[in-house]
């Protein structure tokens, strides 16, 4: 079992930057593929970005150039770092574990409102 805690979210005004945090628990973080999903009202969640256990990364196409994925295993903790946002980044995001890919284990979400 995984516990995950995400934080970081809040209110941004558009071209601002925000940083997610994701604190993993219970289990040894490093072997886990990691991603950050999010949901916008009415929509389907979506993957925005992923990073593997062995360091890899992808990026859903709406992100690519402005945000960023990393991971410290020695803090057991994923990152998503958010740069020129835009208001259809507003959503709520969710940080999520897996074995074989992401998707076994989530958070509860953190909420991003981009918007002047």
């Amino acid at each position: 079992q995984v516990q995950l805690v995400e934080s970081g979210g809040g209110l941004v005004q558009p071209g601002g930057s925000l940083r997610l945090s994701c604190a993993a628990s219970g289990s040894i973080f490093s072997i886990y593929h990691m991603g950050w999903y999010r949901q916008a009202p009415g929509n389907q969640r979506e993957l925005v970005a992923l990073i593997t256990a062995f360091g890899s990364t992808n990026y859903a196409d709406s992100v690519k150039g402005r945000f960023t994925i990393s991971r410290d295993n020695a803090k057991e903790t994923v990152y998503l770092q958010m740069n020129s946002l835009k208001p259809e980044d507003t959503a709520v995001y969710y940080c999520s574990a897996g074995i074989r890919r992401p998707g076994d284990y989530w958070g509860q979400g953190t909420q991003v409102t981009v918007s002047s």
